[in-house]
């Protein structure tokens, strides 16, 4: 199918066509970003880069909801360096495609003329727009993406100073994969033989080429049945491998459609009864992914890069923790999803740099200000400072397991955390269960 242009106008802009629905709104003021402004006020133009469809839908699913919420409270405008200034929020779908992600992102900077990119959602979200931004001299920040697939997978190398100037990102890495892991699967007695599903992008290399040798460090041994490509429909020979192994453990960083394919093939060939601790990285976030298998997605765990269970609150918003998914789940009807509070984060540090330059229409002081910036988001603190290469903060993401809910709870699944090794301040909220 040929690729839609892209629109100048914010056609993908979902959170607009659903202010009403998702906030109440009642008042063009709340609908237009700026409408209350006094006239002649300059204008802040912030880009806001995700995946609202496609394969990795579910994550920017909560992100019109988040943007409308921003721009109700900051309707009034922001006071920076001694000057107030209206803020327009625009926001892009990229369908899940990465070229039309470096199209969006072109787009706003040369067109619609943006002060700061804020991206987040996958690498074939985050890389791409972060690519253009940073050939264009455009201050980029952005997050949910583990920050090695960010960093070397754009082309920085090891021991080497950093290539980028203009592009910032704050996210779990290796570090915190292997702590979040090691912490979780002690919890259960297993054989610590674990089949990995990585494909051949940029967090499958990432991972197997960081993360793995922390697994084995931690005593585990690696079923390692190599790359495969996204989309693959037959995974026998992965399951073979596995059955063969004697895996208990099952990990990976497969997209939704191809885990669900996965795992539905397992359970026909036998290979679910034996799992004690089903785990993927990159499914499992949200719940519609859970949904989608049925009795087969309930005690599959997954890490959380924010749930209710954080205790932050958005310096933007003035919301945290359980009133910040209450206040998702009464304006539209569905279940919070961590995303949530990672894209309010990110929107939290976006705005703690604009104003730490004092001077938020002078990009290169942007960038200066990213660099040095250390902030508490409703992720937690972003030092990046003490981040682990240059342009890099960590975040940290928490084990947790999707679980039945209590009868007469609102919604069919809850997501407790079970263990805080990344965080002590996030509370546990359950112990874990056996996957099979």
């Amino acid at each position: 199918m040929p690729r839609k242009p892209v629109s100048a106008h914010p056609e993908v802009d979902t959170s607009r066509r659903q202010l009403v629905a998702l906030a109440g709104a009642s008042t063009a003021a709340a609908v237009l970003p700026g409408a209350a402004m006094a006239a002649g006020r300059p204008t802040l133009k912030i880009g806001f880069i995700s995946p609202l469809t496609g394969p990795l839908g579910g994550f920017g699913e909560c992100d019109p909801f988040v943007l409308d919420l921003v721009r109700r409270k900051t309707a009034g405008g922001v006071s920076i360096g001694g000057t107030t200034y209206a803020v327009e929020l625009l926001g892009r779908d990229t369908q899940s495609d990465p070229s039309r992600a470096s199209q969006l992102a072109k787009d706003l900077i040369n067109n619609h003329k943006i002060d700061l990119m804020l991206t987040t959602s996958t690498p074939e979200v985050v890389n791409p727009v972060a690519d253009a931004c940073e050939a264009s001299g455009m201050p980029c920040l952005s997050t949910v993406d583990p920050w090695e697939s960010w960093y070397f997978g754009r082309g920085a190398k090891p021991g080497e100073p950093s290539p980028f100037k203009w592009t910032y990102h704050f996210s779990f890495g290796t570090e915190q994969f292997a702590r979040m892991y090691l912490a979780t699967w002690a919890l259960l007695p297993t054989n610590k033989k674990v089949g990995v599903l990585y494909p051949n992008d940029a967090d499958g290399n990432a991972l197997r080429t960081h993360l793995v040798p922390e697994l084995k460090k931690g005593g585990y041994t690696i079923v390692d049945p190599g790359a495969y490509q996204d989309g693959t429909t037959d995974f026998s020979s992965q399951i073979s491998r596995f059955k063969a192994a004697g895996v208990q453990i099952i990990t990976g960083a497969p997209i939704p459609p191809d885990f669900i394919t996965f795992l539905r093939q397992a359970a026909q060939q036998g290979l679910v009864h034996r799992l004690k601790i089903v785990m993927p990285a990159k499914f499992g976030l949200f719940p519609s992914d859970i949904a989608a298998l049925g009795e087969l997605g309930y005690r599959i765990s997954s890490g959380a890069y924010w749930s209710p269970a954080f205790p932050y609150v958005s310096p933007v918003v003035g919301l945290g923790g359980r009133k910040l998914a209450d206040a998702y789940e009464k304006a539209s009807g569905k279940q919070w999803t961590q995303q949530l509070g990672a894209s309010l984060a990110l929107i939290d540090a976006g705005f703690a740099a604009l104003k730490a330059s004092g001077a938020p229409k002078d990009k290169a002081k942007v960038a200066a200000a990213m660099k040095v910036l250390d902030t508490v988001t409703t992720v937690g603190r972003i030092n990046f400072p003490k981040g682990p290469v240059p342009n890099v903060a960590t975040a940290p993401i928490i084990g947790s397991q999707w679980v039945k809910s209590r009868p007469g709870s609102r919604f069919p699944l809850s997501f407790p955390t079970v263990e805080h090794a990344d965080d002590p301040r996030v509370a546990i909220q359950s112990r874990l269960l056996p996957y099979a």
